[in-house]
Order: C-alpha cells, then structure tokens, then sequence
C-alpha cells in the first residue's frame, strides 16, 4: 500500500477531486498554504495499491494546470533621506504557479473504521 500526498493549487482543487472521483479514487483534502506565495492550495491524501499509483498520478497531473501569475515584489530603493528611512517600491514579477507536488510514501498499516 502506498500513501500519495498531492498538493495543487486551489484554482485546480475542485477539477481534480472531481476526476480523482469519476476515475474511483478516494481522497480526504486538506487546506493548506505554500511558503513561497502564501496562497491557498489543497492536500489530497490517498491511499492505494502500488499498482494504482500511476493512475492517480496521471489523473491528477491532467487536473493540475501551470500558469503564469504577476505577484508583487517589495524592492528596496534605498533612498536615505532625511532621519536615514528607506523607501519601498512594489513591481509585478512573474513566476510559475499551479501544477502539482506529489509525494509517495510507503504504508505499514492501513485501517478504515
């Protein structure tokens, strides 16, 4: 048995649960939060038989879409003016968001009460 944790954006959330469904996979989702952009993803946690692995894997890299987002960017101008307080200006950058973090562990014991 394997454990599968899945971690995709929350723009994809609801297209892969409903896939992961229709495909008869079954996965608790947890809210979580990335360090990087601070935005909303879910965890998907499934377990399954070795070999269904690459099926929830393929099902869920089909759901989970990379796109090009602007997030802002503080960069210091270091201005020093007068009482030597810097000044701060925010620009747009563009980085890679969506897609899918998978990670596939081993299962010693699995019961469902």
């Amino acid at each position: 048995m394997k454990l599968i944790f899945a971690i995709v954006n929350n723009d994809d959330s609801h297209s892969v649960s409903t896939a992961l469904t229709q495909n008869g996979f079954q996965a608790t989702k947890l809210a979580s939060t990335g360090g990087f952009l601070m935005s909303g993803n879910t965890t998907f946690l499934l377990c399954a038989d070795e070999s269904r692995v690459d099926d929830i894997i393929k099902v869920i890299k089909e759901y989970s879409n990379k796109r090009k987002q602007f997030v802002p960017n503080a960069a210091s101008l270091g201005g020093g003016g007068e009482g030597g307080g810097s000044s701060y200006n925010s620009f747009p950058v563009e980085v890679s968001v969506g897609g899918a973090t998978i990670f596939v562990t081993n299962i010693e014991r699995f019961d469902k009460v």
